[in-house]
């Protein structure tokens, strides 16, 4: 995970290199725990979440404190699920494991826990493409970039994952507000972030 990513000043994340966002879902709550800086033991935030073939971008419609962002990349995440509670709306739960800098040490940085919760409409279209997607990243990373037990595997690595069969099947559920991007939405940018920890995105 990384705090505050890069965004457009329109709020839509500004993309790494071999980047294809997806979807977009607005009107969700999204709750995430231990964000530095806060006071509370999760911080909960409305606005929107945006499905890349690299990562999830949550972007809140106000800052929240210091929350602005938060970006979960595909392969750090781990039990997700789908959940369907009787007297709640439904939600999908899981975790996201940080993008420790280089040379950092990792035993300061802790896992994080997050749910998205579908407050407004369906979810029939962006669920099942959330988890054919995340399956499809892990699946594709294991065959064809396998890495060392001991050794963290570079996030951007799931941008090799081919997507487009993915999108062009997806099943559209009339009663969810979700966005598919059949074009990039950010066509007139040619800029371009090529590591999660670089300060700065380059045009390319």
């Amino acid at each position: 995970m990384a705090l505050n990513p890069q965004l457009f000043p329109n709020g839509m994340p500004v993309p790494f290199a071999n980047e294809l966002f997806v979807l977009a879902r607005d009107g969700v709550e999204f709750e995430v725990d231990k964000i530095p800086g806060s006071h509370a033991a999760k911080v909960k935030s409305k606005g929107i979440i945006y499905l890349s073939n690299i990562r999830m971008v949550f972007v809140s419609e106000k800052p929240n404190g210091n929350f602005i962002a938060f970006d979960m990349p595909l392969l750090y995440t781990s039990g997700e699920k789908f959940n369907q509670p009787i007297f709640q709306c439904n939600n999908i739960s899981g975790f996201v494991e940080p993008v420790v800098p280089e040379n950092a040490n990792r035993a300061l940085y802790s896992r994080h826990s997050f749910k998205i919760l579908f407050k407004d409409g369906g979810c029939g279209t962006f669920v099942p493409l959330f988890f054919n997607l995340i399956k499809g990243v892990r699946q594709y990373n294991q065959q064809y970039a396998p890495v060392a037990q001991d050794t963290r595997m570079d996030p951007l690595q799931a941008g090799q994952t081919p997507v487009d069969e993915m999108m062009r099947h997806a099943y559209v559920d009339p009663n969810d507000p979700t966005k598919i991007f059949l074009q990039q939405p950010t066509p007139q940018s040619n800029l371009r972030r090529r590591a999660y920890h670089s300060p700065t995105a380059e045009h390319i």
